[in-house]
């Protein structure tokens, strides 16, 4: 009744007899088939694994695994009876209840043993199983634990009391159960002495407290330290976890006290295991409300006089000396243990050396199958592609007819050889085939592979060749002052010009004369030799002019014409500005009355500015 609805998750759940047997387990009329089933595992691991990770930001992603089968703690000792007659009893403690969400951790306490002994992890009720599950399952029994050195941890601390011996179990992501540790926890109470301050020392305090810094003392300081020991200790004992605590207990604690049942024992356990909680609980409030006494008396000591605030200071050690109350000191010791694991018994030697051996057995031949796959069909494609090349314009342009009609032979050949013995052949056989007629067709394959490569390297020689020689016309044009290039230099590039300028011609000349079907003389590889020998020529010039200095100018020819040019200068201004008058304005008026005669009236008016500049 508390299952609302079964989805389907795998591919195998197609089966419609699957699906049957499900519907009659579950008791519905119909199962759930809303999503893919096939995608359904893989994108859940998807999810999963990013919300894991810490390179993604998933919306929340909540998984909970659970553990199927119960697991339980079962332990012996020895108890004394009304009649004080001693006699062993075998106790049972749930470690993780069925169905337990795991990852989450447990700590078990035994109380009553001082000295070694063994506890059992097993399988806990399993009657929900049938008897033929049981009887598929074997042992119940998962791990014994024998503990070593309890008795010296004992006598090393004999002043110290007991608060017994915790074993630490945890369930990890995958759901595999581990014992991490065992120790032994041993408590004690510590009084502070007070040593007595120096007179330097008293002197700083009562200084430090007129300016507000009235902070606590070395000896609230050790309790600080000591409470963040205790914080750290009580997280130890209920678990260290998050999960396990909203889910289960956060630790059973086993007393030998067991004379008047289970459950009674149970609640001593919780009384004993509250009781320390409950008094470093008492401890830290206190220790968190002690500092609080130096921040009041800074903020106060702002204020009042400095008589107030030193009187304030010597008041409140006086109240830490009557607070001050002996501390708990906690000593933990570790526990030698030794596991005998039987849920995954471990591969003798020779089982693990046989194993290994068959692994990289099975390696290589997985390796030796992929190899003589790549090798037939690597010679099955060269076949076809090479039949059908054969038809192709430019290969029949550079092959006749008796070549074709060879190769075909071949290729015909290995094919039905393929189809016949190719299947069992061995990859040897294979690469051999395959080299074979990759030998005949080789002459042919270059023939069109040239004349594929003419076209682009011919037109590369052909550029380089045309700016190489206005590159050099230009650097020759170069006045001789100013030239960058020695002589060496432009005959050599010169030399390289003319050279390959040669080669091209008569290569090509020569080639022209061959047939298609020949072998050809030119080459793209010395093409590109070619262009790579000019090229660096060229390029060596390129840069030498690039990083080249200018010459400096001769200074000689400038101070012989500044003089000269200063000399002429004089003449021509004293021939063009007549002396007598001082205004160039006046120069046309004086030219223009040599056309025309003066009259009475332009004369007056130029007898005025005369006057005027007399």
């Amino acid at each position: 009744d508390g299952i609302d609805q079964v989805i389907l998750v795998g591919g195998a759940t197609r089966v419609p007899k699957v699906q049957e047997v499900l519907l009659k387990a579950v008791g519905k009329e119909e199962l759930g088939k809303n999503i893919n089933a096939d995608e359904a595992a893989a994108m859940g691991a998807v999810y999963q694994a990013a919300a894991l990770s810490k390179a993604f930001k998933v919306k929340p992603f909540i998984v909970r695994d659970a553990a199927v089968f119960p697991i339980q703690v079962e332990f012996t000792r020895e108890v004394e009876e009304d009649d004080k007659s001693r006699s062993l009893k075998h106790n049972k403690r749930i470690l993780f209840q069925r169905m337990a969400p795991y990852p989450q951790r447990k700590v078990i306490t035994f109380n009553r043993y001082t000295d070694d002994f063994e506890f059992y992890v097993n399988y806990g009720d399993l009657t929900f199983l049938s008897q033929d599950d049981l009887r598929v399952f074997g042992s119940l029994n998962l791990t014994t634990v024998r503990l070593k050195g309890v008795g010296d941890s004992f006598k090393k601390h004999s002043d110290y009391e007991s608060k017994g011996i915790k074993a630490h179990f945890n369930m990890d992501e995958s759901g595999v159960l581990s014992l991490d540790r065992v120790e032994s926890v041993f408590e004690t109470l510590v009084e502070d002495k007070l040593e007595e301050e120096s007179t330097l020392t008293k002197l700083g305090n009562t200084i430090s407290s007129l300016f507000g810094g009235g902070g606590p003392t070395p000896e609230t300081g050790e309790n600080l330290t000591d409470s963040v020991q205790e914080e750290e200790e009580s997280l130890a004992e209920t678990g260290k976890e998050e999960q396990g605590e909203k889910q289960d207990q956060k630790s059973h604690t086993v007393d030998a006290d067991e004379e008047h049942g289970q459950e009674k024992q149970q609640a001593s356990d919780q009384e004993e295991t509250a009781s320390p909680k409950v008094e470093s609980e008492r401890k830290e409030e206190g220790e968190k409300l002690e500092p609080q006494g130096p921040k009041e008396n800074r903020e106060t000591a702002k204020e009042e006089d400095p008589s107030k605030s030193s009187s304030d200071s010597t008041a409140t050690k006086s109240e830490e000396e009557k607070i001050k109350a002996p501390k708990k000191q906690k000593l933990v010791h570790e526990i030698t243990m030794e596991l005998d694991v039987n849920d995954v018994p471990d591969l003798e030697e020779d089982e693990l050396k046989s194993s290994m051996k068959k692994l990289q057995e099975l390696t290589i031949r997985d390796l030796e199958k992929q190899e003589r796959e790549k090798s037939a069909n690597s010679l099955e494609s060269f076949i076809f592609e090479t039949q059908d090349k054969l038809y192709q314009e430019e290969y029949q342009f550079v092959s006749t007819e008796e070549q074709r009609e060879e190769i075909s032979k071949k290729l015909s050949e290995a094919s039905s050889w393929m189809e016949e013995e190719g299947y069992a052949a061995a990859t040897k056989e294979l690469k051999d085939k395959l080299s074979e007629l990759k030998k005949l067709c080789r002459n042919l394959f270059f023939r069109v592979e040239e004349r594929r490569k003419w076209p682009e390297r011919l037109a590369a020689l052909e550029s380089l060749l045309n700016h190489s020689t206005i590159f050099l016309r230009g650097a020759r044009m170069i006045p001789e002052s100013d030239q960058i290039f020695t002589e060496v230099e432009l005959s050599t590039l010169e030399k390289a010009i003319n050279e390959t300028t040669i080669w091209k011609n008569e290569t090509l000349a020569e080639q022209n004369k061959l047939t298609p079907t020949e072998k050809p003389v030119l080459l793209s590889k010395d093409i590109e030799f070619k262009i790579a020998a000019l090229d660096r020529e060229v390029q060596y010039l390129l840069n030498k002019a690039k990083f080249a200095k200018p010459k400096p100018k001769r200074e000689k020819n400038a101070t012989k014409t500044d003089p000269g040019k200063n000399t002429t200068a004089a003449p021509e201004t004293e021939n063009t500005i007549p002396p007598t008058e001082g205004k160039q304005e006046d120069k046309p008026e004086d030219i223009d009355p040599a056309k025309e005669p003066p009259t009475a009236e332009k004369a007056a008016i130029d007898d005025k500015p005369g006057s005027d500049s007399g």
